[in-house]
């Protein structure tokens, strides 16, 4: 199974039916964690099927309240979801995999905030059209090879862009 991925690298692939099934295995686990979560859904480029994207998946928790989550960080860690804190304001990040080998992004998230509208309606927004879904494939492609080894400016480049497609996506619903 192709996931994962060097801590702070770039590296895409065609999208893999093994991401979707790795995506499920995982959300599966979480309820089973997680009974409070409100949804648990997978998100990111590896949701999308017709894009490139880094192999390691990402998988969106929504909970009641924010730090409700902190109670589960010892039963999440026992089974293999580290706790990396709050790197984005908002909300909270948890890993999967062996030292600086990533297999898994998990974003707890208030349920309806807007970090986590915007995780869902990117993923369903690309889902549903093609030729945005195509451009962002290929500035990502484009970035990748910029900067294989920069993580941060790769995501940093990236950022006007889905700035722009979150704009439409929020658009497309009204």
């Amino acid at each position: 199974m192709s996931i994962g991925l060097q801590r702070g690298t770039v590296a895409l692939e065609p999208h893999r039916t093994e991401w979707e099934t790795a995506a499920k295995q995982t959300i599966e686990l979480l309820k089973e964690l997680l009974p409070s979560a409100v949804d648990i859904q997978h998100i990111g480029s590896t949701a999308v099927k017709t894009i490139s994207a880094k192999p390691i998946i990402d998988i969106v928790v929504g909970v009641p309240e924010l730090d409700d989550i902190l109670k589960m960080n010892d039963i999440l860690a026992e089974n293999g979801f580290i706790f990396r804190g709050q790197d984005v304001q908002g909300q909270y990040l948890y890993v999967c995999g062996e030292n600086d080998f990533r297999t898994h992004h998990i974003h707890a998230v208030k349920y309806g905030s807007e970090a986590w509208n915007n995780y869902v309606d990117m993923r369903d927004y690309l889902n549903t059209h093609e030729a945005d879904a195509q451009a962002y494939s290929a500035l990502k492609e484009s970035l990748a090879q910029h900067y294989p080894n920069d993580r941060m400016t790769y995501t940093q480049m990236k950022s006007e862009f889905i700035n722009e497609l979150l704009r439409r996506a929020k658009n497309s619903r009204k």
